[in-house]
């Protein structure tokens, strides 16, 4: 014979769950898969979604800066092609890190959302065609908002060691001559 416990509980925004379990399994163990299950349920999206946001910010940012700086910038000015070089490559490490990881920011949320539709397909202990492809659909949403974010940064950067060859080129050329 098994007995089964429900337990209530609020947590955060007051969002209501009811979680069932069976008595005879480790309690503390299966409320917590099951909490954290339900907590990623409700927040992946805005997790995922928020970091690439931050992300996001921080390619516009950057871009601006690099912009306005590029169109400033007096290579005559500097006294060695290191200083130079060094000036000019600022911030851009941080627009490949964005690029390159941004991806996997939304990777992170598209496995979070698949296995969450699995834990909700062995919850209702069926298969269900429309549930199973509606999960599978909003998993992928991550997948493409890292994307969002990645293509154009990977455009801005490439464009920017661009500027920063032709402008190192440009400042050899003149100090070659002197």
């Amino acid at each position: 014979k098994t007995e089964f416990l429900t337990i209530k509980m609020y947590y955060f925004s007051y969002n209501y769950i009811d979680i069932n379990y069976q008595y005879s399994y480790n309690h503390a163990q299966i409320f917590t898969l099951r909490g954290i299950m339900e907590l990623l349920k409700h927040n992946i999206d805005y997790i995922i979604i928020g970091i690439l946001g931050v992300m996001s910010f921080f390619v516009l940012w950057y871009t601006i800066e690099r912009i306005i700086f590029y169109s400033r910038v007096d290579i005559n000015g500097y006294k060695s092609i290191e200083e130079l070089d060094e000036a000019l490559t600022k911030n851009l490490t941080t627009l490949y890190i964005i690029y390159s990881n941004a991806p996997y920011i939304g990777l992170l949320g598209t496995d979070a959302g698949i296995m969450i539709t699995f834990y909700d397909m062995g919850m209702a202990g069926g298969i269900d065609t429309k549930s199973i492809m509606i999960g599978l659909s909003l998993a992928l949403k991550a997948t493409a908002f890292g994307l969002l974010v990645a293509i154009p940064t990977l455009m801005i950067y490439n464009g920017f060691v661009r500027k920063v060859d032709v402008m190192i080129n440009r400042y050899k050329a003149e100090n070659a001559s002197k």
